[in-house]
């Protein structure tokens, strides 16, 4: 693992970097953890193994996979009607949206028309998700909801389950069972452990980014829309006060070590067993590992494609992937967060990859600084 201790290093060297945590596990345990640098911008924190930080939507795919398992529960598919149990979902043409459309970000429900609709206040997002009718087909592809999604999958998650919360959900279900140090709604008494999130210095656009960039500036635009639509967090660094971050976010408000990140998909990766325990059946994985949804995002302005919740690398008419985000695992998937982290299962080599900073980068996707890292574990001489 010498040339990924060497990579990570480099981050540092280069400057890149204030803090950051690495983590690698396989179903026997953790391969490997690094970490480096400050917990924050006066460089006076150091940071630690057990140190905890902001994960933006990389929570997403730890959301999908509560919605999964709740899903397989209730004995519920991709192809149920979301309107089936959640009936006033059904308003303005939704009747028959399914898990899977809703799961793959292919709904047309990316951001809404009703700019009242409060982050920090769970019900006011709900109802007006309700009434939100479609702004593009299904056939149209993925358009991604970088807050929306998380309150959809909440508000399924709590039909399936008879009401409970999908941060409660979590921490029942998977954390407290598993020792998984990663908090949708972070407790008081855990503040002290949390880096400060930085946000991205100014500059050029990462390479690959400007078309997000040229987007995101423009008012009119869904991916302006999309990413500033609710109301309630008016900049990056609201994220760091305590009464923020006890808030469950199901879509951007994870905090984690990259140990959690990291063991969270080894489980994944694993066939959804864990110490003798089957958490998720053979099916439930085939929908975390099959895309369902490919194409141009209209809203992060890149080519993407996504299984029932997760990110995967895209493929080409030869099925070849056109980015390896994730590894050169074809059946890998995860979910990055902005400002670069990111975490991933490969069933391929039965392996969970994290890594976790607090210096946001500006690309839409996590660039060299991460993606570095992910070459340097596969690398072989």
């Amino acid at each position: 693992m010498s040339r990924l201790q060497q990579a990570f290093e480099k981050n540092f060297t280069d400057g890149l970097e204030v803090g950051a945590g690495l983590s690698v596990f396989s179903r026997d345990g953790e391969v490997i953890s690094i970490c480096g640098g400050f917990c924050d911008a006066a460089r006076a924190v150091p940071w630690h193994d057990e140190t905890m930080v902001l994960i933006w939507s990389a929570t997403k795919g730890v959301s999908a996979a509560c919605t999964l398992h709740a899903m397989q529960e209730a004995g519920a598919d991709l192809q149920t009607r979301v309107a089936d149990f959640w009936p006033e979902f059904s308003q303005s043409g939704k009747g028959l949206l399914t898990l899977g459309h809703v799961l793959s970000h292919s709904a047309g429900l990316c951001t809404l028309d009703d700019d009242s609709a409060n982050i920090l206040h769970r019900d006011s997002v709900v109802r007006a998700i309700e009434k939100q009718a479609p702004l593009l087909t299904v056939e149209a592809g993925p358009a991604y909801g970088p807050r929306v999604f998380g309150f959809i999958l909440d508000e399924i998650l709590r039909r399936l389950s008879g009401g409970e919360a999908l941060a409660d959900y979590w921490r029942r279900v998977f954390a407290e069972p598993l020792g998984i140090d990663l908090w949708i709604g972070l407790p008081a008494n855990q503040n002290d452990r949390v880096a400060t999130i930085l946000p991205p210095r100014a500059g050029k656009p990462a390479a690959g980014g400007e078309l997000f960039a040229r987007a995101f500036i423009d008012p009119g635009s869904l991916t302006r829309r999309a990413f500033s639509n609710l109301r309630g967090i008016p900049w990056v660094s609201a994220m760091n006060a305590p009464e923020i971050r006890a808030v469950s976010l199901p879509s951007m408000g994870g905090i984690a070590s990259a140990q959690a990140l990291a063991k969270f998909y080894a489980i994944l990766a694993s066939g959804g067993t864990w110490a003798g325990r089957t958490y998720f059946k053979k099916k439930t994985m085939e929908w975390m590992s099959t895309r369902l949804a490919q194409g141009f995002d209209p809203v992060l302005q890149c080519e993407l494609s996504f299984s029932a919740g997760f990110m995967m690398d895209p493929l080409d008419g030869g099925g070849q992937k056109i980015r390896s985000l994730f590894g050169p695992s074809a059946s890998a998937f995860g979910h990055p967060g902005a400002g670069g982290s990111l975490g991933f299962a490969d069933p391929e080599q039965r392996i969970g990859f994290a890594y976790v900073m607090n210096q946001m980068e500006s690309g839409v996707l996590p660039d060299e600084r991460c993606t570095a890292l992910v070459r340097a574990l596969y690398a072989t001489d």
